[in-house]
């Protein structure tokens, strides 16, 4: 890791879905000035419809996988969470940022639907990394 690179670490109950998203916005955005993963509470797969909504926007996050939190260690400079319920307790850290983003997998509805609701949760993410980033410099 280069000296000076801030450590990020997005945190979601199962590292599917929402911080899937962040770490591969901050990544795009951001990635030479930070080193940036993400974790859930249980390491499942990357849901299908996330890789879906994130490809419509240029982003290919199919070679991501999925990690438990035990498994990125302790030591980040900042860690988000981005769920809304059922978070990961973060392991030591700097900074501690929660934001509530609902779990677009729990949405029910026909295919269309439940597309749309990973596209608003990938919109207000990707809003809130560039934030993030901004703020972070």
């Amino acid at each position: 890791m280069l000296e000076g690179v801030k450590r990020v670490l997005f945190l979601c109950s199962h590292n599917a879905a929402r911080s899937q998203m962040a770490e591969a916005f901050l990544r795009t955005y951001a990635g030479d000035r930070f080193a940036v993963e993400s974790a859930g509470t249980k390491a499942t797969t990357i849901h299908p419809l996330a890789v879906r909504a994130m490809r419509e926007v240029g982003i290919d996050i199919s070679d991501q996988r999925s990690k438990s939190v035990d498994e990125v260690g302790e030591g980040w400079d900042v860690v988000v969470t981005v769920c809304d319920a059922n978070c990961p307790i973060p392991p030591r850290s700097g900074l501690k940022l929660r934001w509530s983003f609902p779990d677009p997998a729990l949405a029910g509805g026909d295919d269309d639907q439940r597309l749309a609701a990973f596209r608003k949760v990938r919109d207000g993410i990707e809003k809130r990394v560039r934030s993030l980033a901004s703020r972070l410099g």
